[in-house]
């Protein structure tokens, strides 16, 4: 089968690889219907996360299942699935707790790569959601988005406290910022600013939701949403960057008794302690437990209530991954989304 290969900084190859087994009774097999290209497959990209060997890329997959092993029984052969891009058995206490991404079992739901013509899932049962009936070509961007972004940026909004009545700042506009936007206002907030410096990343941000437009960062920006806000701050602001820079133009935004959800991937991020302490400002974030929220964005994405699909502004084939690498890494494009086949018609 084809999957993209990262071998090192900018050098992205499509390859023929064996086709994957089911190596558990827990395994299922799926067809990959779409795959992408996400913001933290640019840092070993860049070099800025070392590489050790060849590495299979991709953990965001909605697909077909085809195969599955002796001990699952939630997903069959032929039903469309989603899955988050860490494996859980969604029954222990941690699971149950609404934290899948820290399941005590937890392993990569993608362990040979998801930007690929097939892929194996581990927990299958605990991991993959099924879809009411094999969707439509045009629910497959937004179903993938579920995989990873859109449940990510929902978590981020959860995490700060996006709510009524609440103004919500966001930090970043890749992917996971835009559909901050999006589920702050579709859990009520009354104002939301994103930070964004970039025209057709604005525009889309104003279709998801966002009120206001804060060009500037850092200090500059803070100052800003400060001024927006009774010189109080947000009360919610959700960071989806991951930098020093990034997490401390989130903590300064946020009003004392606020909330900051942090979804950005953490690259050599240090916290100020004393001011913190005198900051009165609540942290909560990391790895999104995208698993919790997927039968709620699944049902609202089918009911087409909401569009992040949206965010993917390339889709590229398979075999044309690299140069979706490239559109990323050279800010052309928000997010890549690469196709490998059609779905087959609803039944």
């Amino acid at each position: 089968m084809r999957v993209a290969v990262m071998h090192g900084p900018g050098d992205v190859r499509v390859e023929d690889r064996p086709e994957p087994t089911i190596l558990a009774p827990t395994d299922a097999i799926i067809r990959v219907a779409a795959s992408c290209i996400c913001g933290s497959d640019l840092w070993p990209y860049w070099g800025v996360e070392p590489l050790d060997q060849p590495r299979r890329m991709g953990h965001e997959y909605a697909g077909i299942v085809e195969e599955v092993g002796s001990a699952v029984t939630t997903v069959k052969p032929g039903q469309f699935v989603v899955g988050s891009f860490f494996a859980s058995d969604n029954t222990c206490e941690i699971c149950r707790a609404g934290y899948h991404s820290s399941c005590i079992h937890r392993e990569a739901a993608a362990p040979d790569g998801a930007q690929a013509e097939r892929m194996r899932v581990p927990l299958a049962d605990g991991t993959l959601v099924v879809t009411p009936d094999l969707p439509s070509d045009d629910l497959i961007p937004s179903l993938l988005a579920a995989s990873d972004v859109l449940g990510t940026g929902w978590f981020g909004a959860v995490a700060a406290g996006a709510g009524p009545g609440k103004t919500v700042a966001v930090v970043g506009d890749g992917a996971v910022g835009l559909l901050g936007i999006l589920a702050a206002k579709q859990l009520g907030a009354e104002r939301i600013i994103a930070m964004s410096r970039h025209q057709p990343r604005q525009r889309l941000a104003i279709e998801y939701g966002a009120t206001d437009i804060v060009e500037e960062r850092g200090d500059a920006g803070v100052k800003l949403v400060k001024d927006l806000t009774d010189g109080l701050g947000a009360h919610s602001v959700i960071e989806a960057v991951g930098t020093q820079e990034s997490m401390m133009q989130a903590i300064r935004a946020t009003r004392p008794g606020g909330h900051v959800g942090y979804v950005g991937v953490n690259h050599n991020v240090s916290l100020p302690g004393e001011e913190l302490f005198f900051s009165h400002v609540n942290l909560h974030g990391g790895h999104a437990p995208v698993r919790r929220f997927l039968p709620d964005l699944i049902d609202r994405i089918w009911n087409r209530q909401i569009n992040p699909g949206r965010v993917f502004d390339l889709g590229l084939p398979l075999d044309e991954a690299a140069a979706g690498y490239q559109a990323m890494d050279q800010r052309r494009a928000i997010k890549v989304l690469l196709r490998t086949e059609p779905v087959p018609a609803n039944r």
